[in-house]
Formats: C-alpha cells, sequence, structure tokens
C-alpha cells in the first residue's frame, strides 16, 4: 500500500510540523546513507529501524503528530523526519524544494471544505467542534488562499492565527500557529470558512468572507455615534470645546463593547485630534481631523451596502482575541519610532512568514525635558530581553508569543522564557521571505494596491501594507530643504519604479543621515510601508539591507546636521495637484465647523471645484459643487450629508488616481 500523503509532504510542509534543524538533520542522515530501510505493513503503516535499538512507526490517518518512535525525545524527532525522507526517496525519489506541482491528482483544486464534520470530530474530537460553533453563532471573518501551481498548500488567515493544510484530504496534516489549547478549534474553522466559500462559488485564488453569524440586520451599529460627529463636524474642531473629546471616548468605548472595534478605534483617535488642537500639540492635522470623520461615514455606508466588503472588514468584528502561537518564527523588518513630546512609542515590524502576514511589537516610554529621548537613545532599551537595534533586525523564534486579531504580538524575554534572537545577516537578510512579503516585481504590486479597497473602509491591522522590496537600482537620491524630505527612485529588475520618502522627524534626528548613506551603498532590499499616491507606489522607509548591515535609520545616531544633497522636489501631476487642494479645501471646512464657513473659503471651495472639473474629474468636481451649494443654505443635515459625500469622493479618487 502507497502512503500518498508521505510522498506529498514537501520539505516546506515537513519544516512546519517539525521543524527546520530537525530537517537538516534529516536530509544529512538520509544522503550520508544512515537511514532505515522503510518496510510497510498491509494496512499502511511504514516502519523503520535505525540499528540501534531506536525503531520508529508512522500509523495510516494520523499525521507525523501519530508517530510513534522508541528514542528518549518527546514529541517530534529527528527519527520520524528520516523515515518519512527515506520513504519518499524509496517510493518516488526525493521531494523537490518546491514540493509536488498540481499534476492531476495533486489536489491543486482541491478544497478542505470537502472534511465533512463526522470526520473533523473524529480526528480533533467533539470538544473542537462545540468551541467551534460558538464562534460560529457570533460569526467570524477569514481570508482563504486556495491551492495553486505555484503554492499548492491551502491556507486561511483567521482573526488570530493562520491554519494550512499541507497534503490535500488529509487532516492529519494540518499546520497552525495557535497554541495547542485552541488548535482543534481553528482547524474546524478554517474547514467550516473554506467550504462557506465553496457553497458561495468564491471560487478566486484569494478571498475574504465572514462566515457564520446572524443575518445582517439594515443598521450598521454606528447610527448612536454618528449624531456626536455630526455636532463635531459642524461645529469644527475650532470650536468644540474640551467636552466632545470625552464623549467621543465613551461613545468608542461602547463601540468596542460591541465588538464594532475599528471605528471605535476612529473615534479614539478623532477624540486625540481635538485634544490635541485644545492643547496646541503638533499632532494635530486638520486633513486627518476630517479624514476620520469622513471614516466613520464611509464604514457607516459600506456596512449597509449588500455585496460590498465583509462586514467584519469594515467594522472590526472578532478583534478582541489573543492567540497563544506555537512555535513561531518572525523576522524583524525594522522600526519606526514616534509618539509626542512626553512619550515615545516603538513599533517593531515582524514578519511571519508562514502566514504572509506583518506583526508588530509595540511598546511607550515615558520622555521629559530632561531625557527626550531619541530614537538612537532608545536603541539600547531592552524589549523581550533584547537590545531594540538587534530585535529590530534579527530572526525570532519564540514558544511564548501570542497575537492579536489587530496583528500585533507579544514575546516572551530572553531564553528562559522560550524566544531565541539571531541577528539578520546583511547579505542575505529577508531573502527567504515569500510573496506577497519580499517583492520583486513593483509593477504587480502597483496592481495589488490598485484593487485593494478604499483606505477609509480596510481593516485597521498593524502595519497592513508592510513590505520587503528588492532593489536592482537606486536612482536620483535628493533632499528637499523646505519640505525636510529625502526622496529617491528605486527600480526593479524589470525597470519597474517606486519612490522612497522620508521626512525628517525630532525623535529620530540622524534618520535622514543614515538612510543616505545606505541608499548611497548599493543597497539589495529595502522594507517600508507602502503607499500609492497619484498612481505611484510611495515607500516610507524603515531598514536598508546593504552587504555591510541592516541600516534602520530611525535608530541611528547623529543630530541631522549631515549636508545631503538638495534637489528640486517633485511636482505632483495636474490631477494629484487639484485633488490634493480639493482634499485641503474641504477638511479646513471640517476643522472651522461646517457652521462657521467665510465666505472666502467657501470661494475657495468654488475654486477647487473649477479646478477639478477642467481636469477632467468631473464627479469629484461634482460633489465639491454641491458642498458649496449647501454651506449656502440653512440645513444642517443636508450639510453634512454633503460634506461626506464630497470629501469620502476625494479621498478615495485621490487614492485611485
Amino acid at each position: 500500500m502507497e502512503r500518498a500523503d508521505l510522498l506529498a509532504l514537501t520539505p516546506e510542509g515537513l519544516v512546519s510540523l517539525a521543524n527546520r534543524g530537525l530537517v537538516k538533520r534529516a536530509t544529512k542522515d538520509v544522503e550520508a546513507g544512515g537511514a532505515p530501510e522503510p518496510s510497510v505493513d498491509a494496512d499502511g503503516t511504514v516502519h523503520g529501524d535505525f540499528g540501534d535499538g531506536v525503531t520508529t512507526s508512522l500509523p495510516v490517518g494520523v499525521g507525523l503528530e501519530g508517530a510513534v518512535c522508541s528514542c528518549a525525545a518527546t514529541g517530534m524527532c529527528r527519527h520520524i523526519v528520516t523515515l518519512v525522507l527515506a520513504y519518499q526517496r524509496q517510493g518516488a525519489g526525493p521531494a523537490e524544494e518546491t514540493g509536488p506541482g498540481p499534476a492531476e491528482g495533486s489536489g491543486a483544486e482541491w478544497s478542505p471544505g470537502a472534511f465533512g464534520d463526522e470526520e473533523l470530530a473524529r480526528v480533533l474530537g467533539q470538544h473542537a467542534i462545540a468551541a467551534a460553533r460558538r464562534v460560529f453563532r457570533g460569526g467570524y471573518a477569514a481570508r482563504i488562499r486556495r491551492p495553486s501551481a505555484d503554492d499548492p498548500v491551502a491556507a486561511v488567515e483567521l482573526p488570530t492565527c493562520t491554519v494550512r493544510f499541507l497534503v490535500p484530504g488529509e487532516l492529519g496534516y494540518v499546520d497552525t500557529d495557535a497554541a495547542v489549547s485552541s488548535r482543534g478549534r481553528m482547524i474546524v474553522l478554517a474547514v467550516w470558512a473554506f467550504r462557506a466559500a465553496d457553497e458561495a462559488g468564491l471560487t478566486g485564488r484569494e478571498v475574504r468572507l465572514d462566515v457564520g453569524g446572524a443575518a445582517t440586520a439594515a443598521v450598521s451599529g454606528l447610527e448612536s455615534v454618528l449624531g456626536l460627529v455630526d455636532e463635531l463636524l459642524l461645529d469644527g474642531a475650532m470650536n468644540a470645546g474640551p467636552l466632545p473629546a470625552g464623549a467621543l471616548r465613551s461613545a468608542a468605548r461602547d463601540l468596542a463593547a460591541a465588538d464594532l472595534h475599528w471605528p471605535a478605534a476612529a473615534l479614539e483617535d478623532l477624540a486625540a485630534q481635538i485634544a490635541a488642537y485644545r492643547d496646541r500639540d503638533a499632532r494635530y492635522a486638520p486633513e486627518l481631523f476630517a479624514g476620520l470623520a469622513a471614516e466613520l461615514y464611509a464604514r457607516h455606508r459600506a456596512a449597509l451596502h449588500p455585496g460590498g466588503s465583509p462586514r467584519s472588514q469594515i467594522l472590526g468584528t472578532d478583534e478582541r482575541a489573543s492567540t497563544p502561537l506555537r512555535h513561531v518564527r518572525l523576522t524583524a523588518l525594522g522600526c519606526r519610532v514616534g509618539g509626542t513630546d512626553r512619550e515615545r512609542t516603538v513599533s517593531v515590524c515582524l514578519a511571519q512568514a508562514g502566514s504572509g502576514i506583518v506583526l508588530v511589537l509595540p511598546r511607550s516610554m515615558k520622555a521629559t525635558e530632561d531625557e527626550p529621548l531619541t530614537g538612537h537613545d532608545l536603541a539600547s532599551r531592552k524589549i523581550a530581553g533584547t537590545a531594540l537595534q538587534t530585535l529590530a533586525a534579527a530572526e525570532v523564534i519564540s514558544q511564548t508569543a501570542s497575537r492579536s486579531a489587530g496583528r500585533t504580538v507579544r514575546l516572551g524575554g530572553g531564553r528562559l522564557t522560550g524566544t531565541l534572537v539571531t541577528p539578520l545577516e546583511p547579505a542575505t537578510a529577508w531573502a527567504d521571505l515569500p510573496e506577497p512579503l519580499l517583492v520583486r516585481d513593483l509593477a504587480a504590486l502597483d496592481r495589488a494596491m490598485a484593487a485593494l479597497p478604499p483606505r477609509l473602509i480596510r481593516s485597521r491591522v498593524a502595519a497592513e501594507l508592510v513590505r520587503v522590496m528588492e532593489i536592482a537600482e537606486v536612482r536620483d537620491l535628493h533632499y528637499s530643504p523646505a519640505a525636510q524630505r529625502l526622496d529617491a527612485v528605486i527600480a526593479d529588475r524589470a525597470g519597474a519604479t517606486a519612490v522612497i520618502s522620508a521626512t525628517y522627524s525630532p525623535h529620530s534626528p540622524g534618520a535622514l543621515d543614515a538612510l543616505a548613506d545606505a541608499l548611497a551603498e548599493d543597497p539589495h532590499r529595502i522594507s517600508g510601508s507602502v503607499g500609492r499616491v497619484g498612481g505611484t507606489l510611495i515607500i516610507d522607509p524603515m531598514a536598508v539591507a546593504t552587504s555591510r548591515a541592516v541600516v534602520v535609520p530611525d535608530l541611528a545616531p547623529g543630530d541631522g546636521s549631515a549636508a545631503l544633497a538638495s534637489g528640486r522636489p517633485t511636482a505632483p501631476g495636474p490631477l494629484t495637484a487639484a485633488l490634493e487642494n480639493a482634499v485641503t479645501a474641504s477638511a479646513e471646512a471640517a476643522h472651522r465647523g461646517l457652521r462657521h464657513v467665510p465666505d472666502s473659503l467657501r470661494a475657495r471651495i468654488a475654486e477647487a471645484a473649477g479646478t477639478l472639473h477642467r481636469t477632467g474629474l468631473t464627479k469629484a468636481a461634482g460633489s465639491l459643487t454641491a458642498l458649496h451649494t449647501a454651506l449656502s443654505a440653512n440645513d444642517p443635515d443636508h450639510l453634512i450629508t454633503t460634506w461626506a459625500d464630497a470629501h469620502i469622493r476625494l479621498l478615495t479618487t485621490l487614492e485611485g488616481v
């Protein structure tokens, strides 16, 4: 009896189920002739005798977790992995590095939704089914990735973990980064997500959907708070006073209690903007204030729109849980230093290659006039038992991590608590990250960015668009003194380009100097947060890998006094310039208060509408013209609706041009 499950298991699958060290050692044993000759029983059980008293068996239907070995190791051991590799070599030759392709019968068209509940209960237990049903009744979000020629593994990203089906039709070969206590429940939820997609005819390579839950009511859940936002817009940040910030925070707590976490976060940010304006804090910006108000209206409208993005993505439902992770490997992509004069914040970005996402490890530290705490001052501070400058450019293996649905992560500190930190090698840093985390094709990244839902209704997950870009060439590096911004054009091997753009921060005064030096050293990869403005990919950099080092600019020493090569800043195109001017005018109206817009600002809005019309953006021009007309009438409800229509359209149009 041939064991198709063992023959289909790829080297990557073995690494997921065991670890890379065991697979490397077992491979060496097989190549050196130190592997046993596998024997197979009539029922398919594979046996191996290692000749030193150690015997190993691989029973049918239980995966590698059900393997039996007489050695002293607990759990997975090198004998089990060696026997798998020996059987593969005996039965079909050594597995290729990329695993089996989607040949006929390989399972490329297979879906985990084919597993029935009886089979799930038999393998995972009734307790896992019962626990999953409780989650199903409340509903949950899922992103499924179907197997393909390039990647034969079916996968589901759940709010707090990722589940990967390594061998078609076999529940014994499922990998998840969830802890043992929740493993069964997560696998069941992943199967049900595939089943729901199959039943709905969602056959795309990658699909987002909501699974379970009650039927969607004709309400968004935001109705009770939009009245507060209405009044805030009518009065504006200039005339709000101290009370609205407290009311917004209270409303945010109510939304969070109702599992509407994305609108709750927007309300918290809006309250922070009101407080910042009152305190004359530099964090206040009219464009940010207006954008947050528009976001709340956009999420409300999108949640009521049938056939759009899943409600869970729009509203952030089911986002409270924190799931322990089992033996997780993370790759640091650099960090960002921010905050205020009174507090510094540090966000270390960590790629989880197995799930293809980026997690964020956040920390905050008090700052004072006596100790202002620049990024370089923080570089030696310890996070999870390791100096920040080491952690921000390292491989992290942890047994004690936990991941939130918002993609933040917590780590135990030091070796004794199950976390091992190894600095990245500059020459190979990030080279083994999978797509889409590692971007080799900037044109494909641009198309993917253009296909995303509008930012106003996307999930508010940390580091959603952090990527690593391979660089073939750095062009046109220059500094704009007026904007205090360093820009450079990077190109990939095909010649497609993106713009690296970094602005001076007093929290990291040496960052631009360090970035300029790294970009001048012929770097091979750069990490950063990707945006798209005016049809151009813009990368806000976090770390640069050169042949010499992995440079994290926010942690670099220096006071920003180095002489940088000046150049003329790139002027936006006419469409982008017209939209940016219109957004600024609309945001100024919200800042002043729609009841208090002066004639001069009305004239600016009318002029901006005319410019949009002349550039061919007729719908955006029409929405701004309607706002200009509404500002002259005495109808607050119509005025609020018209402003929301205009600002949402302007922001989404600017995102897509």
